[in-house]
């Protein structure tokens, strides 16, 4: 078995390829340009009991996603799981983003699962999933992360339209939306004020805690399984209810 994460070398995305990494063998982790934590990263998948794939290419141009893939394909041939979670973190507003700028972190936080999809499709047998990592961004409004929240909701929208598509083909596609994390991409996006949104998330929470990593990769490992293969196109909130209430 295999898997690809595009942005799989810190955050959360280490986190799923930490996770999977036992079932699937062969782990395949996306990154742009951090050749140390790439490493770190290989390394940590190697101690969880996966074979590490290191494949560096920019998840914002169709060349780059294919590129992901072709690395899969010479290597072991079949892709089952696919997960897009690289977040290309410009923070901006809107009225104030660079166009270029906000363009290219659009296609990089959205379009991109387009590119990944149409490039994989061919190496994903019956049964295969792919994920995409979003969050409430992609439906309210957050201070300085119109960039992403904007493409996080382009890449729900698209993730619906992919499923009517490949359901027939037995491929499921999923969005999981954590509640918030301390991640490089968090750090980048609010700065100085990080940890007190991760801290007051988790003291408001419903259910009493922050969100840990085992609360959606243990989501996502059941969803990548046959137990699952009737959930198609949906947005699965994992925030102890956090969503629910102003």
């Amino acid at each position: 078995m295999a898997i690809l994460i595009a942005g799989g070398t810190k955050g959360i995305g280490l986190a799923i390829a930490k996770a999977f990494a036992p079932q699937s063998g062969d782990v395949f982790l996306g990154y742009h340009s951090d050749e140390a934590a790439a490493q770190e990263a290989a390394d940590s998948v190697a101690a969880a009991g996966g074979r590490p794939h290191l494949v560096k290419a920019d998840i914002a141009a169709p060349e780059g996603c294919a590129a992901m893939v072709d690395a899969v394909r010479s290597n072991v041939g079949r892709l089952d799981q696919l997960v897009h979670c690289a977040v290309d973190a410009y923070a901006s507003t809107t009225l104030g983003a660079d166009p270029a700028r906000f363009a290219g972190a659009i296609a990089a936080n959205g379009l991109s699962l387009l590119y990944l999809v149409q490039a994989a499709l061919p190496l994903m047998p019956r049964g295969a999933s792919i994920f995409y990592l979003t969050s409430r961004g992609g439906r309210i409004v957050v201070p300085n992360y119109a960039a992403v929240g904007v493409a996080k909701a382009l890449a729900e929208s698209l993730m619906r339209y992919l499923a009517v598509e490949l359901a027939p083909k037995g491929v499921r596609i999923n969005a999981v939306a954590p509640a918030i994390v301390e991640t490089d991409a968090v750090r980048a996006l609010f700065g100085g004020e990080a940890a007190n949104l991760v801290r007051a998330a988790a003291e408001h929470n419903p259910s009493g805690r922050g969100v840990t990593d085992a609360d959606y990769t243990n989501l996502m490992r059941w969803l990548a399984s046959p137990e699952a293969e009737f959930i198609q196109g949906q947005v699965i909130f994992v925030n102890g209810g956090a969503n629910l209430s102003a």
